[in-house]
Order: C-alpha cells, then sequence, then structure tokens
C-alpha cells in the first residue's frame, strides 16, 4: 500500500490523493488487473472504499481508494463540494493514471463504488469505455435520492425547494458569507428518521468508523447539481459492461440498485442480494462486507 496523487485533467486544476493497494507477492515486471474504488457522498478512503479496496488487493487485483475532489485530502474549493459532475469525472482521473503504470494491463480496468460512489461508477462507465466491468455496494442515485428520499416516496417536481435552496446557497456564497452547508447523513442522532439512517450518523460520527476528513455535510450550492442529475441517465443505451450489484435486502436504498438493474443495457448483469443486510450494514459489518466481496471478487476475476 502507498499513498498517491492523481493529476485531474478536467480542467479544476485539481489534484487527488489516493491510497493504491498491491496484491500479495506483486512483481513490478508483470501486469495485474486494476479496480478503482469510490466512496460514499460524504466519505473519505479512509472508510468503506479503502475497507473494499484493500480485501480486492487480497484477491489479486491493484486497487485504488481516493478522496474525491474538494474532498478529503484532495484539493480544490470550495471544501466538501459535492458535484456529481465532477465526481464522476474523478473516476475516470483515476483510469488516466492507471493506464500511466506499465504494471497495469489497460484492458483491465475496472471500476465499484459504495453509496453514492456507485452511482457516479455508473455513470463514468457510461462514458468510459476503458472501464470494462462495474461493480456496485449499496447503490444510491445521488439525484434520484436527493429528488425523491431516500424511500422513493417524493415526486421529482416536489423536490423544487431544493433547487431554490441551492440556489439561495449559492447568493448567500457569492455575498461573502460563509459556505452554506447540508448533512450528507444525520449530524445528530437525533435528526435520523429511522434506524437505517440512524446507523449513518453512527457510522460518520462515532467510534464505529468516524474520521476527521469526513465531516458528514456538503456544500448547500452542490444541491443545483444534484437534483436534476441521474447517474443512470442514458443507461438504457450505453451501460454495456458487465456488471455486478450488491445490496442489503432490507437496505431502504435498494430501489436505486433495482432501477439500475432494470435499466442497464448490459447483457452481462447480475444482482446479488445480502440477506439481513441494511444499506450501512455493507459498508462495514464483517460477515455482510465478507459476502460481498465473496461476490465481488470472482465477478471480476471473470470479467477483467
Amino acid at each position: 500500500m502507498a499513498k498517491i496523487s492523481i493529476p485531474n485533467l478536467n480542467g479544476q486544476n485539481i489534484t487527488l490523493a489516493g491510497v493504491i493497494n498491491f496484491p500479495e507477492g506483486f512483481d513490478d515486471s508483470k501486469t495485474y488487473p486494476a479496480i478503482v474504488v469510490s466512496h460514499p457522498g460524504g466519505g473519505v478512503k479512509e472508510q468503506a472504499a479503502g475497507l473494499y479496496a484493500s480485501k480486492l488487493a487480497a484477491e489479486g487485483f491493484v486497487t485504488v481508494a481516493y478522496d474525491a475532489s474538494y474532498q478529503g485530502e484532495s484539493t480544490g474549493e470550495p471544501r466538501q463540494l459535492e458535484n456529481p459532475y465532477v465526481r464522476t469525472e474523478d473516476v475516470s482521473a483515476v483510469v488516466d493514471y492507471l493506464t500511466t503504470l506499465p504494471y497495469i494491463d489497460n484492458d483491465r480496468i475496472g471500476a465499484m463504488g459504495v453509496c453514492a460512489g456507485a452511482g457516479y461508477t455508473a455513470n463514468a462507465a457510461m462514458n468510459d469505455r476503458r472501464i470494462k466491468a462495474v461493480g456496485m455496494v449499496s447503490a444510491v442515485n445521488i439525484g434520484a435520492m436527493f429528488r425523491n428520499g431516500w424511500d422513493n416516496s417524493i415526486k421529482d417536481a416536489d423536490a423544487m425547494p431544493a433547487l431554490q435552496g441551492g440556489s439561495d446557497a449559492r447568493t448567500s456564497d457569492a455575498s461573502g458569507n460563509d459556505i452554506a452547508t447540508i448533512p450528507l447523513a444525520p449530524l445528530r442522532e437525533e435528526d435520523a428518521p429511522n434506524e437505517e439512517l440512524r446507523q449513518a450518523w453512527e457510522y460518520y460520527h462515532t467510534d464505529r468508523c468516524q474520521h476527521p476528513n469526513a465531516p458528514g455535510f456538503a456544500t448547500a450550492r452542490s444541491l443545483n447539481q444534484i437534483i436534476t442529475y441521474d447517474a443512470y441517465n442514458k443507461a438504457e443505451a450505453f451501460f454495456t459492461q458487465p456488471l455486478q450489484i450488491v445490496a442489503g435486502s432490507d437496505a431502504g436504498s435498494k430501489w436505486m440498485s433495482d432501477d439500475l438493474y432494470e435499466r442497464a443495457a448490459s447483457t452481462d448483469k447480475q444482482f446479488h442480494v445480502v440477506d439481513g443486510a441494511n444499506h450501512m450494514s455493507l459498508y462495514d459489518i464483517p460477515q455482510y462486507v465478507n459476502e460481498a466481496v465473496s461476490v465481488l471478487s470472482p465477478f471480476f476475476k471473470g470479467k477483467l
């Protein structure tokens, strides 16, 4: 394992901070398949993404977990911007980096993500044909979640106040006020509307997995990009790569995995349901994470 810096050539003058993991017995005179691992909204590479990256490296892959632009140890201002278009481009920026490494087989690069990172990975795969296979865990299409709610109970048009809130935040930011923010997970236990999202608070704000670089909020101006974003836009035409979805049977977010499975044009797609797991269980609970890896590892070995 080594810390790396990745220049993001998307015009934002940003450098991504990442960690590259190597399989046991790594030999830089040989070539290896690689997997890009993207973190949840509000997360950092030291949390769920890093856990999956290390476990997949143990299965024989070179893996990279990284911090999104504007977040963690990556550069970019304002801090905690959650621009889904930039986050999608981040995935391809890591692929750019991998193609420069002599020990990576450029024809065997895959990508996976957790939560919103899975949605961004799906969108990146449609854009970037260098991504040969896609895995996802507890997938979230961040636009759909913010428009339609955690349980898909809100109509698109009823999300208009959130767009207005993002617009108002931009005006406030431009006036020199402190950058307005919104929570990406409950910031206090009492703010959680259900047990599953209480566990999101627990994950990000207690010793379960809190990290100083993951404050759990985003800039409010991000709403203007998020609300109208569809991570699965044109999946019916352009998502043709092999796809492996992993979701918990008790996950309130499972409808977003169902949505991609239905929409993706791929003729090689599988859906594994982890019995008894909810959305957050697949972030760090060993029995559930190990089950997810037991599905993802043979998938990537077979497709890369």
